[in-house]
């Protein structure tokens, strides 16, 4: 009788998966044409892309003028038939200005330390995994302010230079950064404020927060800019970007103390009951207990207000300051680089900035969630 059985002795080799399964391929197959009715939308998806990216490709890389000295770079000889798309060589004659504003250009290395110490303070502040996280946070919170307004304004040995000197980016990044930085805590003290038991700090919270809610960006900068001084003592009288930082401060906080009291008010109460059995305080049970989980859970919404207020920042130029927004429109007036495509190349430019800054804040806050996810998602 043959025996027909067969037993292994080793194991069989393993396989690797159907290639249409894993890789780019298999990504494709899984989000974009799982089904017909993914099929088609991922084509019509795709004809969008290509009928808006197509003319902004050709005209942003294709058909741009990147060297040049004038307008006569970029300005297609009659009757040639040429195309001539952004003039990058325009935008490369105005950077310097678009940085710096109309800060002296032998004093611009006070600006580039600025930026440097900025850059140097932030990016480890924000690695999770950097040591002296304390040391970090004290110098750029406390120190570095301190640092920046004497390098930019001058004294000590340095020429002073005037605010309405500034402009450009600088002017931006002056105006954002000082606005997203004082308006967190000052808004998580509203919220808190206007969940206390005690009516007057409530009542003052909320008609604080209603007030600068309901009145829009342009008229907290109209009133900071021309009204302010009318109500201020003969002689007295503020820096007006002193004045629009007040008002972007206050007008952000309103919104994030909104943001922080719904992340509040997502906190079950048996974490308050917890943190009050142990015997904390008020201050103790917010710090240690209650405000490290509100925040987490309010990332999208405290991200968002940043993103809104830096691109807020271009409401400025209503009261005569040049953010970069601002400086590029002002370089529309110089005949040498007046061609049909300098504005179009100029607000490209801009969206580009812009774009990098918030998209860049954006990645970020997701990073941030999936490190801070304890189990919420679903």
């Amino acid at each position: 009788m043959t025996d027909l059985s067969y037993v292994r002795a080793d194991e069989s080799p393993n396989l690797p998966p159907p290639v249409n399964t894993t890789g780019v391929i298999g990504w494709m197959r899984a989000n974009l044409f799982s089904s017909i009715g993914n099929t088609i939308l991922t084509l019509i998806g795709v004809f969008l892309a290509y009928s808006i990216f197509e003319p902004l490709i050709e005209f942003s890389l294709i058909n741009a003028v990147w060297e040049g000295e004038n307008r006569q770079a970029c300005v297609a000889p009659p009757d040639s038939g040429l195309h001539v798309g952004a003039c990058w060589a325009y935008v490369k004659a105005y950077l310097p200005q678009f940085i710096y504003g109309r800060y002296p250009i032998d004093e611009r290395w006070r600006v580039d330390i600025v930026y440097g110490l900025f850059a140097l303070l932030l990016i480890p502040m924000a690695i999770p995994g950097v040591p002296f996280k304390r040391t970090n946070a004290l110098l750029l919170l406390i120190a570095y302010p301190i640092v920046a307004y004497f390098l930019l304004t001058g004294g000590f040995g340095l020429q002073i230079v005037e605010t309405n000197l500034w402009g450009g980016l600088l002017v931006t990044l002056v105006i954002a950064v000082t606005g997203i930085t004082a308006s967190l805590p000052l808004g998580i003290l509203l919220a808190l404020g206007r969940r206390s038991n005690l009516p007057i700090i409530k009542l003052v919270s909320v008609i604080f927060i209603e007030f600068w809610r309901g009145v829009p960006l342009i008229t907290v900068l109209f009133m900071s800019s021309v009204m302010l001084p009318l109500f201020l003592p003969e002689g007295v009288n503020f820096d007006k970007l002193l004045r629009v930082l007040i008002g972007v401060t206050l007008f952000s906080a309103a919104y994030m103390a909104e943001v922080v009291r719904g992340g509040l008010q997502a906190i079950p109460k048996g974490q308050y009951e917890g943190a009050q059995a142990l015997g904390l305080r008020y201050w103790q049970m917010m710090g240690l207990i209650i405000l490290p989980q509100a925040l987490k859970l309010v990332i999208p919404g405290i991200v968002n207000t940043f993103i809104g207020l830096f691109k807020d920042t271009t409401l400025v130029l209503i009261v005569g300051m040049f953010d970069l927004l601002g400086q590029i429109q002002s370089s529309f007036t110089d005949p040498t680089w007046s061609s049909p495509t300098q504005a179009h190349t100029g607000y490209l430019f801009a969206a580009m900035v812009f774009w990098s800054f918030c998209f860049g804040m954006s990645r970020y806050s997701l990073f941030m969630e999936k490190k801070l996810h304890t189990g919420h998602k679903r």
